[in-house]
């Protein structure tokens, strides 16, 4: 045929690097987006050149995505303008729909399906290999692409919408606890081990109010006391350190270590004997620590580094007018990763939670949500209160009495016990 001269092959290889550029902007994009940035990262501290490239691109993913769909579309509605350019030529008005199909075909299968298919199943190795010439498809279509996105905004502004260029679609901690939540599902993740990971994520969003010992609990000791007194007290006390107060027990004026003072009252005894005089005159202050007060508002995560940094694991928890609230330890902290660290003076998980014979369990009022929730795999909501017997008063919007009964969050609730205004016991329900 006269029309296949040099221009229709001309014309033919041209389309055909079009729909490879097509494919290998298509590919990209999907290993770009798909990537693992962990992954990535881990590529890149190993030596791996492409993937520092291809952090350094997905950097400004609005940018990226920009730039590659701009290039996408200007080869593909290129390759389809030649295309019908050539069909029309050799077969008229027929050459129109010829060509519309054809490229349909084509695209989809050659320059869509098999790049995006083949970026999904090695994201990161693709990634690395593409990231260089995809840096200068950037810097060349940059201007282009700010152009567009500042239009974009304007548009969207027109319709009361503001977009955030800093924000980000999915943060990276939710992205872990979806990625954590799903292997668990799937049975590849382990329930402690996602319990563990989403704790320490949480550190930094939780504060030392929700998971410290509230001031009704705490053990102390009167300074002012004789000191055989004060001895048998730490004796008989669960505790390694214990607060001293001096005629109120809001004027904490130290914290005493059970090894200080037994220390003090072997010195006593190096001479082989040790009277209630000696005793008497030994001065309590001597072997306290000074009470170390921290606001309620600081984070588990700022107040876990405050601890190592000052080598110490005890402090007391202030309110914003200086009064005592309760006390934290480093322990307190690392459970909320761990879970539960019990000794033999701790009170077991167990004893705070028994089941029952038809199907409910037994709670003890001081037991935080976020052990219940962990204990059972629960959903409990802990934004409003920190232990069950909080959340129950939060929603009744009242101090129940024994016997009431309240459903909420798909739970029954029924107050089994209570000491003055202080739930102490509940019997909890999971509602089908």
């Amino acid at each position: 045929m006269p029309v296949l001269d040099a221009t229709f092959w001309i014309t033919a290889a041209a389309i055909l690097v079009l729909l490879v550029l097509s494919g290998f902007f298509s590919g990209s994009e999907t290993a770009l987006t798909a990537a693992s940035r962990g992954k990535l990262r881990s590529a890149a501290d190993k030596g791996s050149r492409g993937a520092e490239t291809a952090l350094n691109v997905t950097e400004d993913n609005e940018r990226l995505i920009g730039s590659i769909l701009l290039g996408n579309n200007v080869v593909n509605i290129l390759a389809t303008s030649l295309a019908t350019a050539v069909l029309t030529k050799l077969f008229g008005q027929n050459g129109v729909a010829l060509a519309t199909l054809g490229m349909t075909l084509l695209v989809l299968i050659f320059a869509e399906v098999l790049p995006k298919t083949y970026a999904i199943t090695n994201p990161e190795t693709v990634a690395a290999r593409v990231a260089s010439p995809i840096r200068y498809v950037i810097l060349v279509f940059s201007p282009v692409v700010s152009a567009v996105r500042l239009l974009v905004r304007l548009v969207l502004r027109m319709f009361g919408v503001k977009a955030d260029p800093d924000s980000n679609i999915l943060a990276v901690r939710e992205e872990i606890a979806g990625a954590l939540q799903l292997g668990h599902s799937e049975g590849v993740v382990e329930k402690e081990d996602r319990d563990r990971i989403l704790g320490a994520l949480d550190l930094s969003e939780r504060f030392v109010e929700e998971v410290m010992l509230h001031r009704s609990g705490i053990q102390m000791i009167d300074a002012g006391l004789p000191v055989p007194e004060i001895l048998a007290q730490v004796l008989e006390s669960p505790h390694t350190r214990l607060p001293l107060y001096r005629d109120d027990p809001e004027n904490v004026v130290g914290v005493l270590h059970a090894k200080d003072l037994l220390r003090a009252m072997h010195r006593m005894l190096e001479d082989g004997t040790m009277d209630t005089d000696e005793m008497n005159k030994f001065d309590i202050m001597s072997v306290a620590m000074k009470p170390y007060f921290i606001p309620e508002t600081t984070t588990l995560d700022d107040q876990m580094r405050k601890f190592l940094e000052r080598k110490t694991h005890f402090a007391l928890v202030v309110d914003e007018y200086g009064g005592l609230e309760g006390l934290i330890t480093l322990e307190d902290i690392l459970e909320e990763i761990v879970g539960e660290i019990a000794d033999e003076f701790d009170v077991a998980e167990e004893d705070m939670i028994k089941p029952t014979a038809d199907g409910a369990f037994i709670v003890d009022g001081s037991m935080t949500l976020r052990d219940l929730n962990r204990a059972h795999d629960w959903n409990l909501p802990d934004d409003e209160a920190n232990t069950i017997a909080g959340l129950v008063i939060h929603e009744a919007q009242m101090i129940p009495v024994v016997g009431q009964v309240f459903s909420f969050h798909g739970f029954r609730f029924e107050v089994i016990d209570k000491e003055q205004n202080r739930i102490t016991s509940l019997k909890i329900r999971q509602l089908n």
